[in-house]
């Protein structure tokens, strides 16, 4: 099974994986029952202060970045959930973190999806 990233915006065509949204607020437009999600993770998101320094400016995101796994250094909802429920549900299913930004290269599902495979030691398929 494979560990996705997937915008939440995408509609799902099957549901074939456990849905995790990783964005620290709730994405506009989206209705719970249409997001599909088995878990909402917004500790895991960038910390509000962080969320709006970077503005989605893509030359300041190296130091996003840097500084975002540094909040991750010392959040423990990343150590004690997220890496738990990946380690989990992979074995069955894929697992997917939702995020709601447009710029699907630039953005924290893109980095929580490195380290985890990085942390869990997982190949990228």
């Amino acid at each position: 099974m494979e560990l996705k990233i997937e915008r939440i915006y995408t509609k799902p065509v099957d549901l074939d994986g456990y849905r995790i949204l990783v964005d620290r607020i709730w994405p506009r437009g989206i209705s719970k029952e249409n997001a599909h999600l088995d878990k909402w993770l917004k500790e895991v998101g960038p910390s509000t202060e962080l969320r709006k320094w970077f503005g989605h400016d893509i030359a300041r995101y190296p130091e996003f970045k840097e500084r975002y796994l540094a909040e991750l250094s010392n959040n423990p909802v990343y150590y004690n959930s997220l890496k738990a429920i990946v380690q989990s549900q992979l074995p069955s299913q894929n697992v997917i973190l939702l995020y709601g930004a447009k710029d699907e290269k630039h953005n924290q599902a893109v980095i929580l999806a490195d380290k985890l495979r990085n942390d869990l030691r997982l190949t990228i398929k």
